[in-house]
């Protein structure tokens, strides 16, 4: 670990070259620069799993933690390269006093060259990410509406600001679900009537789940409350009979089809790393969400 205090950006990706010059190992595998935007709190978590999706996608991080106050503008950093931290190389930044509000000054000289830029905001983020100082360097901009005070007020205002472009990590918690349901509806011609989702209050995943299936069936959707985790239900109502799906403890899932044994199924809850991981697989809009956050609360 290598510590910089009342540093510069320049410096900090120059302290960057010269230990990756110093281990013999060039930049030339990085795929995409992480920018994190955090405060203390969310920090540490947001780091953490990026270091774990770097395995998969090797990458440079930067998180940039505000730290304003009434104190002289100065920047403090901790960078790691390689080792323990993984294939790709880290960069803790905190921006004190005035400098807290100019992040974007600070990150540019750090962003890799000729590489894609994803943000990442894991807690309070921007009204409109796309319009942000920050946001406008990233073609993928990466938000978690689980992570706020009020999750359904914050999915409200993802799909007010949204751009093509933008994501949350609570539809990436979706994933494993959409898949199961997708599966399930292949192999069953009956119409859908309509749905049933059970999940634990204010579960924005339960929200947007319910928005998709809303899309793709044109059929009311409901959504009870259960004691959780998560989202513990799902039943399709048809005129054949209900496919249900039922996980009660977040880790194991039960299908249920008219005219079929009872099937166990895979539907584990992810860690944070798995979903920052899922997130940096593609860069280009998701169309499916986009369409699916601006029509939810239409």
């Amino acid at each position: 670990m290598i510590r910089l205090d009342d540093t510069s950006g320049s410096a900090v990706a120059a302290a960057i070259a010269a230990e990756r010059r110093r281990l013999g190992s060039p930049t030339t595998g990085m795929v995409l620069t992480l920018l994190i935007l955090s405060d203390e709190d969310n920090a540490s978590d947001a780091t953490n799993a990026a270091v774990e999706a770097a395995r998969q996608h090797p990458m440079r991080i930067i998180t940039l933690i505000p730290r304003p106050g009434k104190v002289a503008a100065r920047l403090d950093a901790q960078i790691s390269v390689g080792g323990d931290q993984g294939p790709g190389e880290v960069a803790e930044l905190r921006l004190r006093g005035e400098l807290a509000e100019f992040a974007n000054s600070v990150a540019v000289p750090l962003l890799l060259p000729d590489t894609p830029v994803v943000a990442f905001w894991p807690g309070e983020c921007p009204a409109v990410p796309a319009d942000d100082l920050i946001g406008r360097h990233a073609q993928r901009r990466i938000t978690d509406a689980a992570g706020a005070l009020d999750p359904i007020a914050e999915l409200r205002a993802r799909s007010k600001g949204y751009r093509p472009g933008d994501t949350d990590l609570t539809w990436a918690r979706l994933t494993p679900w959409r898949s199961v349901l997708a599966s399930a509806l292949d192999q069953d011609s009956t119409p859908v009537t309509s749905v049933q989702i059970e999940a634990e209050p204010n579960n924005p995943s339960a929200l947007l789940l319910r928005a998709w299936l809303r899309e793709c069936l044109s059929v009311e959707v409901s959504l009870e409350d259960s004691e959780g985790p998560g989202i513990t239900g799902v039943r399709l109502l048809t005129d054949g009979g209900d496919i249900a799906i039922s996980r009660g403890d977040g880790v194991h899932a039960i299908l249920s089809r008219p005219g079929a044994p009872d099937a166990p199924i895979a539907l584990r809850r992810r860690d944070y790393a798995a979903l920052v991981s899922e997130e940096l697989r593609r860069l280009d809009p998701d169309e499916v969400y986009g369409r699916v956050i601006t029509g939810m609360f239409g």
